[in-house]
């Protein structure tokens, strides 16, 4: 796995704008049961050890509160934290790229089909 693009974690950076240390705490666990699916489906055992779910989730965390806050840095400029934040963040790596771009037209198309969906109950319900 190549970290290069995560750059220094969130955590070396001092005099930032950052919440205080007791506001960072979170409650652990949280992603416990999401995590044993997925590390499951990626070929580990069905009920894997608590230590190795307890690490995965502090390193998926730790990537998401860094990819957050960069995020945020760029958005600084605008004002407003947007979708194309991430992409940007994310262009050097295809495939992240790619997944995050099928995943982004696949919700809107769900956004469109529930859209119509609400449209034609609508006329349904003036039918009636």
């Amino acid at each position: 796995m190549n970290n290069s693009s995560i750059g220094p974690s969130s955590k070396a950076r001092v005099g930032a704008s950052q919440p205080s240390e007791s506001s960072l705490k979170r409650k652990r666990g949280m992603f416990q049961k999401d995590l044993q699916h997925m590390m499951y489906g990626f070929g580990d055992d069905s009920n894997p050890l608590p230590e190795t779910v307890a690490l995965v989730e502090d390193i998926v965390v730790d990537y998401v509160t860094d990819m957050v806050h960069k995020a945020q840095d760029i958005a600084t400029k605008r004002g407003k934290l947007l979708t194309e934040d991430f992409l940007f963040l994310i262009r050097k790596d295809l495939p992240k790229l790619n997944r995050c771009t099928e995943l982004l037209s696949m919700n809107e198309e769900l956004k469109q089909a529930r859209k119509a969906f609400e449209v034609d109950e609508e006329k349904l319900a003036t039918l009636e």
